[in-house]
């Protein structure tokens, strides 16, 4: 129950103006990104330091009240969503980039700062943060942090672990821990990356910057069958090149982003190559021309003039998703990793399975490293197209388990894929992983009922969550 006793706790706490409530609230963060579970907060809390964020789960825990972290919001497996209702806190507030050390190529910033900001404030001294996701210009440090984030450069300069030095983490007992990977034994900060919120609330994080590259070469290539797209990035990866980026995205991604944003491609393309390779000039050009040879069949190949002509290219990559809701009104990305080799027959069991249970899918995705994203647009309101969705995006998690894949390279577990971990893990396996949480976490208040399977308390909610959007 939260009555004015509760909300005089959180106003002393945040202040009054740092805590939201009604019928609203729990409207607007009862999911993330990932819609079709859905569960309601009791109330938001809106902290501006790791004090106040301490004194938070504290209080929590002192009520018992389940508790849940949230940035931006823009998770894609139900990271974010207030599972068991309680109090979600936001990160929103802790904004602030606290120190910036340009001699030791580190930055400290709280975990509500904005990824694409870091690069921007580092970007004069000839630096940026390296990860990537396509959300960056809005998606935060803290759930980049959560589910160890990739992006489109991560092929290059891997997901968002190694450009974490340290962090600072509120235990789900409320404790405040420094933790610094050079320092300590064992590395603490490599289990905290990932870890999806389950074993505390990351508040600050020292992040590593990486030199911007010398030269960079862009270049968009069109082809009649996506089986070619996938050949040709094969013929990459065996050739030994390691492109900054190598990007996939199928024909209904690209109607989306023309009808859009304008994007032309040429009218028999059904898939699309964004490839950019970085590095020194003499490298650099000779990696671009020798992707040049390797796609001698294309329709189109068209190497970016000039930063302009670059981001241009770029539009369609980070826009696709979102360019999306020209088709439907809901969507649902998928987020599986398979070899790169596997990739023509892996997209064809996708179209097919999307076929099978009669939902619209397109596909956009790093396929360099064999991180696949399969979208499915649909409308939920029309009854029994949850289920469809839900039943098509299980046997292509399945498919990739099979193939020698993972069930996430960067989305996480969260409610989407909770019940499909026994296929990667045996029981012992997740009996350890319930060890470690309880190390941390002895009870079930801190962001409950996400990745582990078989949650005491969890397993009854279930069957509210999933539904169609209301």
């Amino acid at each position: 129950m939260f009555g004015s006793a509760e909300l005089s706790a959180l106003h002393a706490i945040v202040g009054a103006d740092g805590v939201l409530c009604g019928a609203s609230v729990e409207r607007a963060y009862d999911c993330d990104a990932y819609t079709v579970d859905r569960s309601k907060p009791t109330a938001v809390a809106l902290p501006k330091t790791t004090g106040e964020v301490a004194r938070l789960v504290r209080w929590c825990n002192e009520v018992e009240m389940p508790f849940t972290a949230r940035g931006a919001g823009t998770g894609l497996s139900g990271g974010a969503m207030p599972a068991l209702g309680g109090l979600i806190i936001s990160t929103k507030r802790l904004n602030r980039i606290l120190q910036c050390d340009i001699p030791n190529r580190k930055l400290l910033a709280q975990a509500g700062v904005v990824n694409s900001h870091v690069s921007k404030v580092v970007a004069d001294a000839g630096l940026h943060f390296a990860p990537d996701p396509s959300s960056q210009t809005v998606s935060t440090i803290g759930g980049n942090i959560a589910e160890n984030s990739g992006g489109p450069h991560t092929l290059k300069y891997g997901v968002t672990s190694p450009h974490v030095l340290g962090l600072t983490l509120v235990c789900p007992d409320g404790e405040i821990l420094t933790l610094n990977r050079r320092e300590q034994t064992p590395d603490l900060v490599s289990l905290i990356v990932g870890a999806e919120g389950l074993l505390g609330i990351v508040t600050e994080a020292w992040l590593k910057l990486t030199p911007l590259p010398e030269r960079t070469e862009t270049a968009l290539i069109a082809f009649s069958t996506v089986r070619a797209a996938t050949q040709v990035v094969s013929a990459i990866i065996r050739e030994g090149i390691v492109p900054a980026a190598l990007e996939l995205m199928d024909r209904r991604i690209l109607e989306a982003v023309r009808m859009a944003f304008g994007l032309e491609f040429h009218p028999d393309t059904e898939a699309m190559l964004l490839v950019e390779c970085d590095g020194a000039p003499a490298s650099c050009r000779a990696e671009i021309e020798r992707v040049g040879e390797l796609s001698s069949g294309a329709l189109d190949f068209r190497l970016a003039k000039n930063e302009d002509e670059r981001s241009r290219f770029w539009l369609a990559r980070k826009k696709g998703i979102g360019a999306m809701g020209r088709l439907a009104p809901t969507i649902v990305t998928h987020d599986g990793v398979i070899p790169p080799s596997r990739l023509p027959e892996m997209l064809e069991f996708v179209y097919a399975i999307a076929d099978e249970h009669q939902v619209g899918v397109a596909n956009i995705f790093h396929a360099g490293d064999g991180n696949l994203h399969p979208c499915f647009y649909f409308d939920d309101r029309i009854p029994g197209t949850v289920e469809r969705v839900v039943a098509a995006g299980e046997a292509i998690m399945r498919r990739c388990v099979e193939l020698g894949g993972s069930l996430t390279g960067e989305h996480g577990i969260g409610i989407e894929k909770i019940d499909m971990m026994p296929l990667m893990f045996t029981e012992a396996d997740l009996i350890m992983q319930s060890w470690v949480r309880r190390a941390f976490s002895p009870g079930n208040l801190c962001n409950p009922c996400k990745v582990i399977p078989n949650q005491k308390g969890c397993i009854e909610h279930r069957r509210r969550w999933r539904g169609a959007a209301t």
